[in-house]
């Protein structure tokens, strides 16, 4: 799950993270009374939006009046902002981040994730900060530092201490640095987050260490652990096949295909995504149905994927473990019969009650398309919607 930017500074702020002060707006009013509540000569008007490159859309603007917070927030509210993360379609900002300005000398990146090769978190950190740490990546990846932090300790001091003096902190703020990493560790490891990016960093010209911007995500699998942090959830920020797959506990994720696929198990999901391309199709989305699904959950499903209308048919891959077949072909009949489907089907069934299962569909009377392998089902469903 995703957060916006001054919601993940509050967070910060309960953890003695340094961070500048700040206002949320809903409207232009609320822009200018937030400015004149900091008494900032400088402000700085932000955009929220769930996406990373506001700053190069034209979404950070800095005003040096009330009268420019004015402008700006006018200018902001309501307009689509289009950045490198949020695909053309762009994101409409409905609220805005109004922050005391501050005297940058510096700016560095620091971000914990979670490193799969070697299982532990890994605090990562540049004197490139402002830039997109994957350019950074690409380009000087020498200039890259990682601590890789024992799980049974967590990070200590003298790992923060050296990611200072290897990221060119100045001596004089190192214990300052040294403090807002460990406590950024202790936010990343208490709120279940999967990433916690600080980016920039920034030292001020009075002696300051504080995070500029802050991006946190976090796993939505420990989220019943954090009924805090889910208050944070923007509905607005997010798909809504995506949200109304949520309450069903579907796996679902929307993307730019017009080839419906519904499968079970992510693995399979994926690979199933891939022979569709590697046949010529685009899939529309990514739908795991997952291993206990019931004839209502399978009718959901499908609701979801026919609610898209760049959908043009439907691939359905069930291979039948402790999911059984004839279910899914209950669910099938019953979603086809509630939403009137007449788009091209192909349905691969194989494992548990695989024969039953395509009696039921063969019963059905429905216009479906039966296949007897991945590839062949991949084949037909391209060429039928092609």
């Amino acid at each position: 799950m995703n957060i916006h930017e001054y919601q993940g500074k509050e967070i910060l702020r309960s953890y003695g993270v340094s961070v500048p002060n700040g206002r949320v707006a809903f409207t232009v009013e609320e822009a200018v009374e937030a400015a004149k509540e900091l008494g900032s000569s400088v402000c700085v008007v932000k955009a929220q939006i769930h996406a990373g490159g506001r700053g190069k859309a034209g979404g950070v603007k800095v005003a040096k009046s009330l009268e420019e917070v004015r402008t700006y927030a006018s200018e902001l509210l309501g307009k689509v902002l289009v950045t490198h993360q949020t695909g053309p379609e762009g994101k409409e900002v409905k609220r805005l981040l109004i922050e005391e300005g501050c005297d940058i000398k510096k700016e560095y990146y620091i971000g914990l994730v979670v490193d799969r090769a070697t299982s532990r978190v890994v605090l990562m950190g540049s004197e490139e900060g402002g830039t997109e740490i994957e350019e950074v990546a690409a380009k000087t990846p020498e200039k890259i530092f990682k601590e890789y932090i024992d799980p049974a300790v967590g990070l200590q001091a003298f790992q923060a201490r050296r990611m200072a003096f290897n990221i060119n902190i100045p001596k004089e703020l190192v214990n300052q640095a040294v403090k807002f990493m460990l406590g950024l560790y202790q936010v990343f490891v208490e709120k279940d987050c999967s990433i916690a990016e600080i980016n920039p960093l920034v030292v001020t010209g009075d002696g300051k260490v504080m995070a500029l911007d802050a991006k946190l995500n976090f796993d939505s699998n420990a989220l019943y652990r954090h009924k805090d942090i889910l208050e944070y959830r923007d509905l607005d920020e997010e798909d809504p096949k995506e949200i109304e797959a949520s309450k069903y506990d579907l796996n679902y994720i929307s993307l730019d295909g017009n080839i419906g696929c519904m499968v079970n198990g992510a693995g399979l999901a994926m690979a199933t995504m891939d022979i569709i391309k590697y046949y010529g199709g685009e899939p529309a989305n990514f739908l795991d149905v997952g291993g206990g699904a019931t004839t209502e959950k399978v009718t959901e499903a499908f609701k979801i994927i026919l609610s898209d209308p760049k959908v043009k048919g439907i691939f359905v891959n069930i291979f039948g473990g402790i999911m059984k077949c004839d279910v899914i072909a209950n669910g099938i009949v019953e979603a086809t019969k509630q939403v009137g489907l007449n788009l091209p089907l192909v349905v691969r069934l194989e494992g548990t009650n695989v024969e039953l299962g395509k009696k039921i569909l063969e019963e059905s009377g429905l216009n479906i398309t039966a296949a007897e392998s991945m590839a062949d089902g991949a084949q037909k469903i391209v060429s039928l919607v092609s």
